[in-house]
């Protein structure tokens, strides 16, 4: 990648422009996010540590800009709970986001969790404020094999249970493994919070992709692709307006992220 390209990405990424987050792109801006190679890129943040902000606002401008060449990033904001107890408890919050980062520290051998922390594609763990290393990662993350995850057919029943289907092609013969795991998130597309309490006391912070859940929805082998219908329950009073789905396979014990694939709900 020439020198003022990869310029230009970092401007982008560090705030040098401005970019507008809010809804999934549409129309021209659409078709160009679907052009490169989808990497997942999961932020596990808390709104109570006051160094998380720069990496939300990091992971929207990854989510609006799609600017890393050859990668699509397909964002998730993994709120995490060992920070409730310090002034300001996040809503989004959960123990089994803290239990997903876990897992993660055991594999990339890293003492205790921390925020603000991505992880691009189950491969690498970064500081998530550094812009020119979370480019590099999802850069390189995007060079890798990927196996192709469809989602299609998303409804809502009942008002709190969303239906989609997922397809995932079969494992290639050089896998690592026999067979990897399909997850399906839930996430909200966008939110806005005004802190009123804890490190970011008085600060509005903008999310985006706030994972509600992460389910293991079956799993994928070598010679035998994945494919069916899955439901996911929503939480009370969610706007299916206002809602993403993200399938992805991965290696067991949160392993490398192979495939991936997101949609709006609506």
């Amino acid at each position: 990648m020439k020198t003022s390209r990869f310029a230009f990405v970092l401007a982008v990424l560090a705030g040098g422009l401005t970019i507008l987050v809010s809804n999934r792109a549409d129309g021209a801006d659409a078709a160009r996010a679907d052009a490169g190679a989808p990497v997942l890129v999961e932020l596990f943040t808390s709104e109570g540590c006051s160094s998380c902000p720069p990496a939300d606002a990091l992971l929207g401008k990854l989510d609006a800009s799609q600017v890393i060449p050859g990668a699509r990033a397909i964002v998730l904001s993994e709120h995490v709970d060992y920070w409730d107890h310090d002034g300001w408890k996040d809503a989004y919050s959960s123990a089994a986001f803290t239990e997903r980062q876990v897992e993660y520290e055991h594999r990339f051998g890293v003492q205790g969790p921390y925020t603000p922390q991505m992880v691009i594609d189950g491969a690498a763990q970064l500081n998530g404020s550094e812009a020119f290393d979370v480019g590099r990662a999802i850069q390189t993350a995007a060079g890798h094999a990927k196996v192709p995850v469809r989602i299609s057919g998303i409804t809502v029943t009942d008002g709190k249970t969303l239906r989609v289907h997922v397809a995932v092609e079969a494992l290639p013969a050089d896998f690592k493994t026999r067979k990897a795991d399909v997850l399906v998130a839930l996430a909200l597309d966008h939110v806005e919070t005004h802190v009123g309490n804890g490190e970011n006391k008085g600060r509005d912070i903008r999310h985006v992709a706030v994972a509600e859940s992460i389910s293991k929805v079956g799993t994928v082998e070598k010679g035998k692709p994945f494919e069916r219908d899955v439901t996911v329950k929503m939480k009370a009073g969610s706007d299916p307006g206002n809602l993403r789905v993200v399938a992805f396979v991965q290696g067991g014990d949160e392993g490398e992220v192979v495939g991936a694939a997101e949609s709006g709900a609506r």
